[in-house]
């Protein structure tokens, strides 16, 4: 039988591929998708990665006389001392440390609120002493800024006449704690006038105007301008708003303040056409009279019609002796005296003394 046949073979026979030498090849793990081998051989020619030019290099320097990081000039430093010295700076500082160097710089220091002792309020002085209005603005701060807020405002409401300065001191100290209250603010601009500060009072006053929309303390506006020397600003200040929606007490003010601005810029006609208003009544008597009597007769003085001066000037005092007469401030305070009467026991009802006036003897 000839032995090149392929159908008959020895039993057993394996069908596995066999090598040149006749000794059967592992057989491969891996499916078979070609013809029975795993993956057929490719051209003998050609290799799957040819072997790169051996001149060549996958990352070719750019320059050959360069490197690609050339080190800085020996005698120039990258970051010159601040300090003048010829160290550099330390390598591997920490951002904290350049922050510290950073800021020790003078022209990049930010302002500091000066160092202020705050004026010591009495313990009989409370926060119920400032009137409930007031206290009520202060609702938006904490329990114990209220509280001590209301009291310095409170102690420069009670010394802003016998001590100016130290209720300004007063007023600096709560607006330290609540410079976002106006009332805070507007007592800020008070004392400050009050000292004759009157760029500190303008420039409270600002801000208590654009805190509150209120232009209740537009007078203080207007005479203030007039303490920086400002006269002709004070009259447009002055201008700028409607009249007719103040109240009268505040209109009354505004027009004396406007009419000492006249006053200042030697236009004494308009100074008493500015107090020409329907306050002005003699025959009646306001909580604005006397100022306003008495602004009248300085500017009739002024004008040199002095028997017309003098006459404002005892209306003016008439008026202060009618509200003062009114409000109680020459009234006598009547004392009533109360004697304690001591019960005896067995007394069912004490006994009662009777004081006759004198000179009842006589009469009887």
């Amino acid at each position: 039988m000839a032995d090149d046949d392929p159908t008959e073979r020895p039993q057993g026979a394996s069908d596995a591929p066999r090598r040149s030498d006749g000794r059967a090849s592992r057989p491969s793990s891996r499916p078979s998708t070609s013809g029975g081998k795993p993956y057929p051989k490719r051209d003998g020619e050609k290799k799957p990665y040819p072997k790169r030019d051996g001149d060549k290099k996958p990352y070719p320097v750019r320059d050959g006389s360069k490197r690609p990081f050339p080190p800085r000039d020996g005698e120039r430093k990258s970051y010159t001392p601040r300090d003048g010295s010829s160290r550099p700076p330390r390598a591997g500082a920490g951002r904290d440390e350049r922050r510290d160097d950073r800021q020790s710089r003078p022209e990049e220091l930010r302002a500091v609120r000066p160092a202020f002792d705050e004026p010591i309020v009495p313990d009989e002085v409370t926060a119920s002493d400032l009137n409930g209005a007031a206290r009520n603005q202060l609702k938006t701060l904490s329990k114990e800024n209220a509280d001590a807020v209301a009291r310095h405002l409170a102690m420069a409401a009670e010394v802003i006449d016998e001590d100016p300065a130290l209720a300004h001191r007063h007023a600096i100290a709560a607006t330290r704690r609540a410079g976002r209250i106006a009332v805070v603010r507007e007592t800020a601009a008070i004392t400050a006038y009050a000292i004759g500060d009157y760029a500190v009072a303008l420039r409270e006053l600002r801000t208590y105007r654009r805190i509150s929309g209120k232009d209740d303390q537009i007078a203080l506006m207007v005479d203030s301008e007039r303490g920086v020397g400002r006269p002709d600003r004070a009259l447009e200040v002055g201008r700028a708003v409607d009249r007719s929606a103040l109240p009268a007490d505040v209109r009354v003010e505004l027009a004396i303040a406007m009419s000492g601005a006249r006053l200042d810029l030697d236009q004494t006609e308009s100074a008493l056409q500015e107090l020409d208003i329907p306050e002005l009544d003699p025959d009646r008597a306001f909580e604005w009279s006397p100022a306003l009597f008495a602004a009248r007769a300085i500017v009739l003085e002024e004008l040199g019609r002095d028997d017309e001066a003098r006459e404002w000037h005892r209306r003016a005092e008439v008026a202060a002796d009618v509200l003062d007469a009114a409000n109680g401030a020459d009234d006598d305070l009547e004392v009533v005296f109360v004697e304690e009467v001591i019960e005896e026991p067995g007394e069912e009802h004490p006994p009662v003394h009777h004081e006759e006036p004198a000179g009842a003897e006589d009469r009887n």
